[in-house]
């Protein structure tokens, strides 16, 4: 997950509802102060919510987009199922691809963090027209690195015998750079990090947690998505190993960003320079494919 480092709403950010073909999600938006250029939906990882690109949304809109962040079905703010098979990889697709329709800006520029790269990838696939591109921001495709298999099987067999409160009691949820929760932060920030983990339903984590373990090598899928390609992660990536990232940048011919000093979400610690890349990716996205089209 990332942890957010303020929870203060950018400039021209609204908290509202999207009301999509698919139900209603919670969602940041946040409109740029002059002419729009584009619009970007992103979707937030595993443990996650739309508030972990909270860092990111004044910088992007600066740069002229309108940024849509979401909570996925059964996430934070978003209500969902008990049921495990509303959290399956093309549910969660067709529901991005619903939140895109609902933007009603025609095709939109996507972005999925970690585990919601995954989600991202598939609705790319199975929609490609309502996208312009397609950004996975320390994601890949194919099973996370070992150690986080074994966190992410702790965690699910944890939720399957223990109720939520202890679950969280227990681990105080790790950071990306490694800090408690509590450690050094305002009690506003941890109240907030317990309360998205309360909230998010267990179906949902059980389902992603699965997602994660089980999700095949995908290059070849990526190669043959008809959308320009972008992976952008933090030199200190631990979650997918930076080697396999790179060369699955190099395979597929992708736009390739490192950010220096950065861990697993450099949309927390690097928004600027990482709003910079993004900015500039979009806009050669864009000359790709016309934005009219």
């Amino acid at each position: 997950m990332s942890k957010p480092r303020s929870l203060a709403l950018p400039p021209r950010t609204r908290a509202r509802r999207l009301t999509t073909a698919r139900g209603d999600f919670a969602v940041l938006d946040t409109e740029p102060p002059g002419e729009r250029r584009g619009t970007a939906l992103l979707l937030p990882g595993y443990t996650g919510s739309k508030e972990d690109f909270l860092a990111l949304l004044g910088p992007l809109s600066e740069a002229g987009y309108r940024v849509v962040a979401v909570d996925g079905r059964g996430q934070h703010e978003t209500p969902g199922p008990r049921g495990r098979a509303a959290y399956r990889r093309r549910a969660l697709a067709l529901d991005a691809v619903a939140q895109a329709a609902a933007l009603d800006d025609g095709p939109v520029h996507l972005l999925g963090h970690s585990f919601g790269g995954l989600v991202a990838r598939a609705a790319a696939g199975a929609a490609p027209g309502v996208f312009l591109s397609l950004t996975l921001l320390s994601s890949g495709p194919g099973r996370v690195a070992r150690p986080q298999r074994i966190r992410v099987r702790a965690l699910r067999g944890a939720l399957a015998l223990l109720p939520k409160e202890r679950v969280w009691r227990a681990t105080r949820w790790l950071d990306s750079r490694g800090e408690e929760p509590g450690a050094a932060d305002p009690p506003e920030l941890v109240s907030f990090l317990r309360r998205r983990w309360m909230r998010t339903r267990i179906a949902q984590l059980a389902g992603a947690g699965r997602l994660l373990l089980s999700d095949a090598e995908g290059a070849a899928e990526l190669s043959a998505l008809p959308l320009p390609l972008h992976l952008a992660y933090g030199a200190d990536e631990m979650v997918w190993p930076v080697p396999y990232l790179a060369a699955v940048a190099a395979q597929t011919g992708a736009e390739h960003t490192v950010v220096a000093g950065a861990g697993h979400s450099p949309n927390v610690s690097h928004p600027k320079e990482l709003a910079e890349r993004l900015a500039a990716f979009w806009s050669m996205a864009e000359r790709v494919v016309p934005i009219s089209s």
